[in-house]
Protein backbone atom coordinates (compact mmCIF):
# COMPACT_ATOMS: atom_id res chain seq x y z
CA UNK A 1 0.00 0.00 0.00
CA UNK A 2 1.01 3.56 -0.98
CA UNK A 3 1.59 5.76 1.95
CA UNK A 4 -0.26 8.57 0.37
CA UNK A 5 -3.40 6.11 0.12
CA UNK A 6 -3.87 5.98 3.97
CA UNK A 7 -6.66 8.31 4.46
CA UNK A 8 -6.16 10.44 7.25
CA UNK A 9 -8.13 13.27 8.55
CA UNK A 10 -5.39 15.92 9.22
CA UNK A 11 -7.88 18.54 11.01
CA UNK A 12 -8.96 15.56 13.40
CA UNK A 13 -5.15 15.34 14.75
CA UNK A 14 -5.18 16.69 18.44
CA UNK A 15 -2.26 18.14 20.72
CA UNK A 16 -2.78 14.45 22.64
CA UNK A 17 -1.19 12.75 19.43
CA UNK A 18 2.04 12.30 20.77
CA UNK A 19 4.17 12.30 17.22
CA UNK A 20 2.33 16.00 16.66
CA UNK A 21 2.83 16.49 20.44
CA UNK A 22 6.64 16.13 20.36
CA UNK A 23 7.03 18.47 17.22
CA UNK A 24 4.67 21.73 18.18
CA UNK A 25 6.99 21.32 22.04
CA UNK A 26 10.58 21.77 19.55
CA UNK A 27 9.30 25.93 19.85
CA UNK A 28 11.08 26.50 22.97
CA UNK A 29 8.97 29.79 24.02
CA UNK A 30 5.51 27.41 23.61
CA UNK A 31 7.70 24.57 25.98
CA UNK A 32 8.74 26.82 28.42
CA UNK A 33 4.73 28.49 29.34
CA UNK A 34 3.96 24.61 29.09
CA UNK A 35 6.24 23.90 32.11
CA UNK A 36 5.58 27.17 33.95
CA UNK A 37 1.80 25.95 34.09
CA UNK A 38 2.58 22.42 35.25
CA UNK A 39 5.40 23.68 38.28
CA UNK A 40 4.14 27.07 38.51
CA UNK A 41 7.05 27.33 41.72
CA UNK A 42 9.75 26.69 39.41
CA UNK A 43 11.74 29.77 37.89
CA UNK A 44 12.36 28.61 34.45
CA UNK A 45 15.02 31.33 32.95
CA UNK A 46 15.28 29.31 29.41
CA UNK A 47 14.78 25.60 28.11
CA UNK A 48 17.29 23.78 25.62
CA UNK A 49 17.00 20.44 24.12
CA UNK A 50 19.54 17.87 24.31
CA UNK A 51 17.94 15.65 21.34
CA UNK A 52 14.91 15.92 19.59
CA UNK A 53 12.53 12.69 20.76
CA UNK A 54 15.66 11.60 22.36
CA UNK A 55 15.61 7.68 22.13
CA UNK A 56 17.70 5.75 25.16
CA UNK A 57 19.42 2.64 25.26
CA UNK A 58 22.02 1.27 27.16
CA UNK A 59 22.59 -1.62 26.31
CA UNK A 60 21.84 -4.44 23.61
CA UNK A 61 19.51 -6.57 26.08
CA UNK A 62 17.69 -3.26 27.59
CA UNK A 63 14.60 -2.22 26.82
CA UNK A 64 14.95 0.69 24.82
CA UNK A 65 12.51 4.21 25.29
CA UNK A 66 11.67 7.50 23.03
CA UNK A 67 10.80 10.15 25.01
CA UNK A 68 8.16 12.04 23.68
CA UNK A 69 10.01 15.47 24.52
CA UNK A 70 13.35 15.51 26.52
CA UNK A 71 14.56 19.37 27.81
CA UNK A 72 16.71 20.96 30.36
CA UNK A 73 16.42 24.31 31.52
CA UNK A 74 19.14 26.96 32.84
CA UNK A 75 19.68 25.28 36.24
CA UNK A 76 20.20 21.90 34.28
CA UNK A 77 16.98 20.55 35.51
CA UNK A 78 16.03 18.32 33.33
CA UNK A 79 12.50 17.31 31.82
CA UNK A 80 10.81 14.01 30.34
CA UNK A 81 7.19 15.44 29.40
CA UNK A 82 4.82 12.23 27.91
CA UNK A 83 1.58 12.33 26.20
CA UNK A 84 -0.46 9.14 26.99
CA UNK A 85 -3.67 8.85 25.18
CA UNK A 86 -4.65 5.14 26.53
CA UNK A 87 -4.63 4.12 29.94
CA UNK A 88 -2.26 1.02 29.98
CA UNK A 89 -2.55 -0.07 33.61
CA UNK A 90 1.61 0.46 33.83
CA UNK A 91 2.18 4.20 33.83
CA UNK A 92 3.52 3.82 37.50
CA UNK A 93 6.09 1.20 36.62
CA UNK A 94 6.98 3.04 33.62
CA UNK A 95 7.65 6.55 35.04
CA UNK A 96 9.89 4.20 37.88
CA UNK A 97 11.49 2.85 34.57
CA UNK A 98 11.94 6.05 32.31
CA UNK A 99 13.58 7.88 35.62
CA UNK A 100 16.06 5.38 36.05
CA UNK A 101 16.96 5.21 32.42
CA UNK A 102 17.37 9.06 32.50
CA UNK A 103 19.70 8.97 35.34
CA UNK A 104 21.97 6.53 33.28
CA UNK A 105 22.32 9.24 30.70
CA UNK A 106 23.18 12.30 32.91
CA UNK A 107 25.92 10.46 35.03
CA UNK A 108 29.00 9.66 33.73
CA UNK A 109 31.74 6.62 35.19
CA UNK A 110 33.72 7.88 38.01
CA UNK A 111 31.50 10.72 38.92
CA UNK A 112 29.45 10.97 42.27
CA UNK A 113 25.95 10.72 42.65
CA UNK A 114 25.72 14.27 43.88
CA UNK A 115 26.29 15.39 40.33
CA UNK A 116 22.93 13.68 39.10
CA UNK A 117 20.57 16.76 37.69
CA UNK A 118 17.28 17.51 39.66
CA UNK A 119 14.55 15.76 37.19
CA UNK A 120 11.01 15.64 36.23
CA UNK A 121 8.73 12.49 34.39
CA UNK A 122 5.53 14.09 33.46
CA UNK A 123 2.86 12.27 32.24
CA UNK A 124 -0.05 14.16 30.31
CA UNK A 125 -2.89 11.79 30.13
CA UNK A 126 -6.80 11.63 29.15
CA UNK A 127 -7.48 9.40 31.57
CA UNK A 128 -7.60 9.42 35.60
CA UNK A 129 -5.10 6.89 36.33
CA UNK A 130 -5.85 7.19 40.33
CA UNK A 131 -9.95 7.69 39.92
CA UNK A 132 -10.21 10.89 42.07
CA UNK A 133 -10.85 13.61 39.43
CA UNK A 134 -7.92 15.15 40.24
CA UNK A 135 -6.14 17.37 37.41
CA UNK A 136 -2.75 16.62 38.92
CA UNK A 137 -0.71 13.99 41.18
CA UNK A 138 2.52 14.87 41.94
CA UNK A 139 4.49 11.98 43.56
CA UNK A 140 7.92 12.45 45.89
CA UNK A 141 10.01 9.93 47.89
CA UNK A 142 8.47 10.07 52.04
CA UNK A 143 9.69 8.36 54.82
CA UNK A 144 6.57 5.96 55.75
CA UNK A 145 7.09 6.76 59.26
CA UNK A 146 7.63 9.79 59.26
CA UNK A 147 5.90 11.89 56.05
CA UNK A 148 7.80 14.92 56.78
CA UNK A 149 11.27 13.28 55.90
CA UNK A 150 11.50 13.53 52.17
CA UNK A 151 14.36 11.73 51.25
CA UNK A 152 15.39 14.77 48.64
CA UNK A 153 16.89 12.34 45.93
CA UNK A 154 15.75 15.10 43.39
CA UNK A 155 13.25 13.07 41.62
CA UNK A 156 9.69 14.16 40.82
CA UNK A 157 6.82 11.94 38.65
CA UNK A 158 3.87 14.17 37.78
CA UNK A 159 0.73 12.88 36.30
CA UNK A 160 -1.92 14.98 34.90
CA UNK A 161 -5.37 14.06 34.49
CA UNK A 162 -6.74 16.37 31.22
CA UNK A 163 -10.21 15.18 32.14
CA UNK A 164 -10.46 16.04 35.89
CA UNK A 165 -13.06 17.82 37.83
CA UNK A 166 -11.49 19.09 41.05
CA UNK A 167 -10.60 22.50 42.00
CA UNK A 168 -7.13 21.59 42.57
CA UNK A 169 -4.97 23.50 39.22
CA UNK A 170 -4.52 26.86 37.95
CA UNK A 171 -7.12 27.96 35.33
CA UNK A 172 -3.95 28.72 32.89
CA UNK A 173 -3.20 24.81 33.87
CA UNK A 174 -6.94 23.40 33.37
CA UNK A 175 -7.60 26.00 29.91
CA UNK A 176 -3.91 23.83 28.48
CA UNK A 177 -5.38 20.26 29.80
CA UNK A 178 -8.86 20.66 28.01
CA UNK A 179 -7.47 21.94 24.85
CA UNK A 180 -5.25 18.55 25.44
CA UNK A 181 -8.39 16.80 25.55
CA UNK A 182 -10.08 18.27 22.86
CA UNK A 183 -11.80 21.09 24.45
CA UNK A 184 -11.03 24.60 22.56
CA UNK A 185 -11.02 27.94 24.66
CA UNK A 186 -9.75 31.24 24.10
CA UNK A 187 -7.03 30.99 26.30
CA UNK A 188 -3.85 33.04 24.74
CA UNK A 189 -1.64 30.07 25.23
CA UNK A 190 -3.48 27.64 23.75
CA UNK A 191 -4.48 29.86 20.64
CA UNK A 192 -0.67 29.90 20.59
CA UNK A 193 -0.93 26.32 20.15
CA UNK A 194 -3.57 25.92 18.02
CA UNK A 195 -1.41 28.33 15.75
CA UNK A 196 1.44 25.52 16.08
CA UNK A 197 -0.57 22.71 15.59
CA UNK A 198 -2.02 23.83 12.39
CA UNK A 199 1.30 24.55 11.14
CA UNK A 200 2.57 21.12 12.14
CA UNK A 201 0.02 18.88 10.22
CA UNK A 202 0.28 21.25 7.32
CA UNK A 203 4.31 20.38 7.09
CA UNK A 204 4.40 18.15 4.09
CA UNK A 205 7.76 16.78 6.08
CA UNK A 206 5.82 15.83 9.38
CA UNK A 207 2.65 14.52 7.39
CA UNK A 208 4.96 12.08 5.54
CA UNK A 209 7.11 11.07 8.69
CA UNK A 210 4.28 10.74 10.08
CA UNK A 211 2.54 8.28 7.99
CA UNK A 212 5.59 6.17 7.27
CA UNK A 213 5.52 5.67 11.21
CA UNK A 214 1.74 4.62 10.89
CA UNK A 215 2.96 2.19 7.66
CA UNK A 216 5.56 0.66 10.03
CA UNK A 217 3.38 0.31 12.83
CA UNK A 218 0.78 -1.59 10.68
CA UNK A 219 3.28 -3.56 9.16
CA UNK A 220 4.59 -4.72 12.29
CA UNK A 221 0.79 -5.33 13.67
CA UNK A 222 0.34 -7.65 11.12
CA UNK A 223 3.97 -9.88 11.87
CA UNK A 224 2.51 -9.65 15.06
CA UNK A 225 -0.81 -11.45 14.11
CA UNK A 226 1.35 -13.90 12.21
CA UNK A 227 3.31 -15.02 14.41
CA UNK A 228 0.59 -15.60 17.57
CA UNK A 229 -1.15 -17.26 14.79
CA UNK A 230 1.75 -19.59 14.24
CA UNK A 231 2.08 -19.74 17.46
CA UNK A 232 -1.27 -20.91 18.31
CA UNK A 233 -1.36 -23.37 15.72
CA UNK A 234 2.06 -25.29 17.27
CA UNK A 235 0.50 -25.03 20.60
CA UNK A 236 -2.59 -26.79 19.14
CA UNK A 237 -1.29 -29.44 17.60
CA UNK A 238 1.09 -30.21 20.50
CA UNK A 239 -2.17 -30.13 22.88
CA UNK A 240 -4.05 -32.30 19.93
CA UNK A 241 -0.99 -35.17 20.13
CA UNK A 242 -1.01 -35.01 23.49
CA UNK A 243 -4.55 -35.70 24.11
CA UNK A 244 -4.17 -38.37 21.68
CA UNK A 245 -1.49 -40.55 23.63
CA UNK A 246 -4.08 -39.85 26.68
CA UNK A 247 -6.52 -41.42 25.18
Amino acid sequence: MRIEEQNINWKEIGLSNDFFFGKVMRNPDLCKKMLERILPELNIGRIEYPELQKTIKNDIDARGIRLDVYVKDSKEVVYDIEIQQVNTKELPQRSRYYQSMMDLQLIDAGQTYKNLNRSYVIFICLNDIFGLDRHKYTFENLCLEDTSIRLNDKTTKIFLNANGKADDVSSELKAFLDYVAGRKNNDPYVEELEKALNDARNNREWRYEYMTLLMRDQENQEIGKEIGKKIGKKMGETMLRSLIEKL
